[in-house]
């Protein structure tokens, strides 16, 4: 016997856990959360430094990219979540929003409602800002955002360095203007991670209404004469829905979905002996993703917090966290960077750094035995389009992920500019008494085929895959601009597959807005209680 509910969720990520939140604030509404990984409770979630531990393997479906053709065919680690938060339990509680003019671009090119103003409002009502209640910011939120609590002092020698090359300090990079170096502002409350489950999950967990279910990993989407009406896991439980399905799986789990439910290009879905219920060409078409370079230095001393790895420093570490709440635990090990110009005549910053105070801190980067720091740059608006496909109707098996890094001549071009611009800062006099030598790219990286083959080996994702259910007023896409499936009633996708295209930033919080923004939608469409 299939068990119903009003609205059931797919996926506990970052716009799952809002949708949840939100969406149970009408006790009339009865609301499934659907979570394929577990819980949140292992301590590496909720320390800060944790993220260390995240793109290794835990908390992770553990998929890799197809071979890269435009990359000496290089197949990257794809980290994506699979536990209670999604990305926002295992990422480095970066919290950027992109740029105004990325949301103008997308109402610009149809999709009205979702300009810069529009969802600026989203953005306020999430947050918790320790620092800042104005014109762009919130207080009060649930999602707790605060500065970091153990910047080291190369963090400042570091502006000091990008000054010398006529970048400057930003307080605010989510502000007024996003140009300039800065200490990122970060999802944490109390020196923890505030993650979107902590945030809008667990404060509601006591509703009655309110229905969350972990390790329940969804076989396929069930459609009954052109209407989602349910679902069925994995160990063939049904569960029906009496409003709407609500996919939010994110930019590489709906796409995935939706083709194991016989949703998607039907040739594709043919050829894999799954049954066409509705064939749409476009999804799992238009992934994008940025793709991060690293420049390491060894340092002259113990001024990054490599050191800590050995044991008796990491019970120092922990110590320091316990009695104070500072040290490396308190550290997302990334929250210092910024935005600057590989393109001196792009519409607004087209490069993103993160400084790391470590080295080796994330799947296959090099560490320094005597210590070091990583500093990273991508190029925030690629050009290249890659695509999710299913390699088996087998839910088991993982997808065909293919992000297309480095196709359009162009990233290939920038993104080389801004490793060079990596390394120019690295070597600016405010720096030199830190670094002892840069050792990636080393001194026989000089021409620009040097580099390409350079980042062929010394690369990765960023983890801000977007785009593969598009939203979109025209007929090819697959949600319209209140994200509603197009072609399938009662279905809609709420998370960052349906971006026309990638915000120039780290992705997370704009996750966070999407699901605020669809919460507002959903409930005014079926007359629903705002709080």
């Amino acid at each position: 016997m299939a068990i119903g509910y009003d609205f059931i969720i797919i996926g506990g990520g970052s716009a799952g856990s809002v949708l949840a939140g939100r969406l149970s604030e009408d006790p009339a509404a009865q609301v499934l959360l659907l979570e394929a990984g577990g819980s949140d409770r292992h301590p590496f979630y909720h320390l800060p430094a944790g993220f260390a531990k995240m793109t290794k393997g835990i908390g992770s479906w553990g998929w890799d990219t197809v071979p890269q053709k435009h990359m000496q065919n290089k197949v990257f680690r794809y980290t994506q979540a699979k536990v209670i938060g999604g990305g926002s339990a295992i990422n480095a509680q970066i919290y950027t929003r992109g740029n105004a003019q990325d949301y103008d671009g997308w109402r610009q090119a149809g999709c009205a409602g979702w300009g810069y103003d529009d969802v600026l409002p989203y953005f306020r009502k999430s947050e918790d800002n320790e620092t800042y209640d104005n014109h762009y910011h919130g207080k009060g939120g649930p999602l707790g955002v605060s500065e970091p609590r153990a910047p080291l002092p190369i963090c400042e020698a570091y502006f000091e360095a990008a000054a010398a090359l006529g970048i400057p300090r930003n307080f605010d990079v989510n502000g007024e203007k996003q140009d300039g170096v800065c200490y990122y502002q970060l999802n944490q409350r109390n020196v923890r991670r505030s993650s979107a489950a902590m945030a809008f999950v667990k404060p509601n967990r006591h509703r009655k209404n309110l229905t969350v279910r972990l390790c329940a990993q969804v076989r396929r989407l069930i459609v009954e004469a052109g209407r989602a009406t349910g679902v069925e896991l994995t160990d063939g439980t049904r569960l029906t829905a009496n409003i709407e399905v609500i996919l939010a799986a994110g930019a590489i789990g709906s796409p995935r979905l939706l083709q194991l439910s016989g949703i998607g290009p039907a040739d594709h879905l043919s050829g894999l002996g799954i049954k066409v219920v509705h064939d749409q060409p476009q999804i799992g078409e238009n992934l994008q993703d940025h793709l991060d370079l690293y420049c390491i230095a060894e340092l002259s001393g113990p001024y990054s917090y490599d050191r800590y790895a050995k044991p008796h420093w990491a019970a120092i570490a922990g110590l320091q966290y316990i009695f104070g709440r500072k040290g490396p635990v308190a550290s997302s090990l990334f929250e210092t960077g910024g935005f600057w110009y590989a393109d001196p005549d792009a519409r607004s910053p087209d490069i993103q750094f993160h400084l790391g105070l470590g080295t080796g801190i994330e799947h296959g980067v090099a560490a320094m035995s005597q210590g070091g720091i990583t500093l990273n740059s991508c190029h925030l608006r690629p050009r290249s389009r890659g695509s999710v496909r299913l390699q088996s109707a087998d839910p088991a098996k993982a997808p065909l992920i293919d992000p297309n890094y480095l196709q359009d001549p162009l990233d290939r071009e920038m993104t080389i500019r801004g490793l060079k611009l990596t390394q120019q800062i690295l070597a600016q006099s405010p720096l030199k008494k830190y670094i002892l030598a840069q050792r990636l790219p080393g001194p026989d990286v000089r021409t620009d085929e040097d580099y390409f083959n350079f980042i062929c080996q010394h690369s990765k994702t960023s983890h801000h895959c977007a785009g593969t259910c598009r939203m979109g007023a025209d007929a090819a896409a697959v949600v319209d601009i209140r994200l509603r499936f197009n072609g399938i009633a009662g279905l809609r996708i709420v998370d960052n597959s349906v971006m026309p295209s990638v915000i120039s930033s780290n992705t997370n919080a704009a996750a966070i807005m999407i699901g605020e923004k669809a919460s507002d939608m959903i409930k005014a469409d079926h007359g629903m209680a705002r709080a």
